[in-house]
């Protein structure tokens, strides 16, 4: 038997017969799978000699083979991509396939797969019957399964899975596209970005994870644009350690293409999608599917690169936000200082620290709950508002060599209530936890002491905020372990004596542990005695 090829025939294939194979270039497309459920050997070869030969767009097919019902449940379990299925009614049993049509359909909840019923004894299952009681695409008796009319059965049958799963693909795709682009939009640094970018795709495409994404940079010498790596998944993580694409010299070429044309590529196996940002950055991200995309992938992609180049302008407008924040809060900071030239870079070591004790504590499990990943992200800068308070101090006070007189400590002591007022009154502008309100809560409890006899409202334990309970340690630490006006700087060891001596009176027990096991493991993300 041979595959017909009368013109009669040829209108079923749908393929332009001038274009050039994909597996004569050396990159052949994913098989389609055809299952033939029967209990005759011969029928099985005779079968697969009639259509082994068959190409529906540019793809072969991929026969299996199973004798009995659960063999072919059992593949169909394998290889849920299956598009047809060739099924006998009587094998072990005189309703075998029957039985097997509906488990396709109802326990894998298979309802693409094309299924259709072959028999040699039409009255064991009547033909209108087995249609109206079953989920089958198509009844034919053996007998009237010629070559002819095989090939015709296949190659509708492949139109229409093909069909169904261009459907589906879109339904799952645009899903996942809506799904990874809010993932994307609550991302808050650009390698976070980036490496979100490259699962995002490989969730979308259903491929593995290898995948490179990076950003033109200024051209060199020779007018070739740079590239900046960003992220790399799989078999590309090495090229970030070397920050070039020089051990990929073909996918190098292929990135250069796509930038200079501005557009994106598809050039298996050296696909790469183009995206420009609305302030002019321009992002490549090449990715490796097995097989040769389709046009209903590409176009999910090309939704996809929209909403990327959406989510990165997010992303870019945040973070010009959070710079200029950030700016104001140094500015702060510094103006509640710039009266006290001695206490040099206290603020940014006490920033610094307070990030290290965080991340200390999160690390142990401890507060899980308080320690948000927005809280990570804020602690430290939020710390160096915490004596934002003493812009009002007088001088004689701020500066007295000597121990503070009751009425001076009082005056002292307002500072922490006018800070945590000044922020407080500042954060209501602003929607949600910030700078200012973390700010607030450090610049009013830093002074509160874990057994609630501290200032200003004598607040006990976790009535006290994490985040002020943090810089309390951090900064009697700084403050002892450097020259102060009335004081010269401590050594370490009697800073430590000091500290862990007030361990559940003054300070929180878990703050004053995670500081003793960044000192006794030498990871003090400051140098002390410096200034």
């Amino acid at each position: 038997m041979s595959t017909p090829q009368n013109e009669e025939d040829d209108w079923l294939l749908d393929d332009d017969p001038a274009a050039e194979t994909r597996e004569e270039q050396g990159f052949a497309k994913k098989p389609w799978k055809i299952l033939i459920v029967d209990d005759e050997p011969d029928v099985h070869s005779a079968t697969s000699l009639a259509i082994r030969d068959i190409r529906y767009k540019e793809r072969r097919l991929e026969l299996m083979s199973a004798f009995t019902a659960s063999e072919a449940e059992a593949l169909l379990r394998q290889h849920p991509d299956t598009a047809l299925i060739l099924l006998d009614v009587v094998m072990e049993t005189d309703d075998a396939g029957l039985r097997l049509a509906r488990a396709i359909r109802d326990d894998l909840h298979n309802n693409v797969s094309r299924i259709v019923l072959r028999t040699g004894q039409p009255g064991q299952a009547p033909e209108q019957e087995v249609i109206l009681n079953y989920d089958i695409n198509d009844y034919k008796t053996k007998t009237e399964l010629t070559v002819q009319k095989l090939f015709t059965t296949v190659i509708a049958s492949l139109r229409a899975y093909e069909n169904l799963i261009t459907i589906e693909k879109n339904r799952q795709g645009l899903a996942k596209i809506l799904e990874g682009a809010a993932d994307l939009y609550q991302m808050r640094s650009l390698k976070e970005f980036a490496s979100g970018v490259l699962k995002q795709i490989s969730a979308i495409l259903d491929v593995g994870t290898d995948g490179i994404l990076c950003v033109e940079i200024a051209p060199d010498l020779t007018g070739r644009p740079q590239l900046e790596i960003l992220a790399a998944a799989g078999n590309y993580e090495s090229v970030l350690e070397t920050g070039t694409l020089d051990a990929y010299p073909a996918l190098a070429d292929a990135i250069y293409l796509a930038l200079k044309e501005r557009k994106s590529l598809y050039q298996h196996p050296f696909d790469v999608l183009c995206i420009t940002s609305q302030n002019g950055r321009v992002f490549a991200v090449h990715f490796s599917p097995p097989w040769p995309l389709d046009d209903v992938e590409r176009d999910l992609l090309e939704v996809f690169c929209q909403r990327i180049s959406s989510a990165y302008d997010n992303l870019y407008l945040y973070n010009q936000l959070r710079h200029s924040q950030e700016a104001t809060v140094v500015a702060l900071a510094a103006l509640a200082e710039y009266r006290d030239t001695d206490t040099g870079a206290h603020v940014m070591r006490v920033q610094k620290l307070t990030d290290a004790i965080a991340e200390e504590i999160r690390q142990a499990g401890h507060y899980p709950d308080l320690l948000t990943a927005e809280f990570m992200d804020m602690v430290g800068m939020a710390s160096i508002l915490h004596d934002v308070g003493k812009v009002g101090t007088p001088d004689h006070i701020l500066f007295k060599p000597g121990r503070l007189d009751p009425e001076e400590r009082q005056i002292m002591e307002q500072h922490a209530g006018i800070g945590a007022q000044i922020l407080a009154k500042s954060a209501q502008m602003v929607e949600g936890q910030s700078y200012l309100s973390l700010g607030s809560e450090i610049a009013g409890g830093h002074h509160e002491y874990f057994d609630g006899s501290g200032y200003p409202q004598k607040l006990s334990g976790q009535a006290i905020p994490l985040s002020a309970r943090i810089v309390a340690v951090v900064d009697v630490f700084d403050a002892l372990l450097n020259k102060r006006p009335y004081k010269e700087p401590w050594p370490m060891n009697e800073t430590m004596d000091y500290i862990r001596g007030r361990a559940g009176s003054q300070f929180d027990p878990v703050v004053v542990d995670a500081l003793m096991r960044l000192i006794e493991e030498d990871r003090l993300p400051v140098s002390f005695n410096e200034d």
